[in-house]
C-alpha cells in the first residue's frame, strides 16, 4: 500500500523584502514527503531551507503557491485554527534548543499539553515517559541549565514529541553537538519520532547524519536541485 502524504508542497514562493532590496528565497519548491518517512533537507547556509519548513509548519506565509499538511492548508485557515492544528499534529525542534531555563525539564516538556488545557497532572504523566524514551528519567527536576547539550537536545525532542504529532520538523537538531551525542540523537529520531507512521523533516548541514534519511533533498539558491536516496548521489 502507498503511504500516506504527509507534507505536499506545490509552487512554493517566497521573497523577502529588505530595505530597498529583494531577496528571493524560495523560487517554486514541488515537495512531498511521506508518513514514515525521516526527509532530509541540505545545501548551502542562505538557499531557503528554514524559510521552506517554516512555511510548512505554518510558521511563516508564502507568496505563491500551496501547502499541504495531512491534507489541510494551514495558510487558508483562521490563526486560531492553524494554532491548534500546529498544537495538535506538529512538533518543532529549535537549533537553539528554546528550553525555559527557570523550569525545570519536566515542566518544559509539559508546556504544550499545558497550552492545549491538559491538567497538570497528566501532562507531566506524559512528558516523563517521553523523558524516559529518551534517556533522561533521573533528571525531570533538573533545570536545563544544568545539562549537557546533548542533553538539552533530547529535552527539545521529547517536549516535540509529548503531543504525539504526526509531523516533526528540525532545525540544525546536531549542529552543536559532538559526533557521538549527534549520532544519539539521530537514534532516537528513528527510534521514536517515527513510531506511529509520522513524518520527519530535518534541516541540516551535518553530513555525519545524512546516513539517517530515507530521502534527502538538495536545495540551493532557492529552489530543490535534486532528491537522493543515496549519498552517493548528492
Amino acid at each position: 500500500m502507498p503511504s500516506e502524504v504527509a507534507v505536499s508542497c506545490t509552487g512554493i514562493k517566497k521573497t523577502f523584502h529588505t530595505g530597498e532590496s529583494d531577496v528571493i528565497a524560495l523560487k517554486g519548491i514541488n515537495l512531498t514527503v511521506n508518513a514514515g518517512e525521516l526527509f532530509m533537507l541540505v545545501g548551502p547556509a542562505g538557499c531557503g531551507k528554514t524559510t521552506l519548513i517554516s512555511v510548512i509548519a505554518g510558521i511563516l506565509e508564502q507568496d505563491a503557491g500551496t501547502c499541504l499538511v495531512f491534507g489541510k492548508n494551514l495558510h487558508t485557515m483562521s490563526e486560531s485554527k492553524r494554532t491548534k492544528f500546529r498544537g495538535e499534529n506538529i512538533g518543532f525542534v529549535f537549533q537553539s534548543y528554546n528550553l525555559i531555563p527557570t523550569l525545570s525539564i519536566l515542566e518544559n516538556v509539559s508546556i504544550p499539553l499545558l497550552i492545549r488545557g491538559i491538567s497538570k497532572q497528566i501532562a507531566e504523566e506524559r512528558a516523563r515517559e517521553k523523558l524516559e524514551m529518551v534517556g533522561l528519567a533521573a533528571r525531570t527536576n533538573a533545570l536545563s541549565t544544568e545539562l549537557s547539550g546533548g542533553q538539552q537536545q533530547r529535552v527539545a525532542i521529547a517536549r516535540a514529541l509529548v503531543h504525539e504529532p504526526k509531523l516533526i520538523v528540525c532545525d540544525e537538531p546536531t549542529a552543536a553537538l559532538d559526533q557521538e551525542t549527534g549520532l544519539k540523537v539521530m537514534e532516537i529520531f528513528r527510534n521514536v519520532a517515527l513510531q506511529n507512521n509520522r513524518a520527519l523533516i530535518v534541516v541540516t548541514h551535518d553530513s555525519r547524519i545524512f546516513s539517517f534519511a530515507d530521502r534527502i533533498a538538495k536545495l540551493d539558491d532557492g529552489n530543490i536541485e535534486k532528491i537522493v536516496t543515496s549519498t552517493a548521489n548528492l
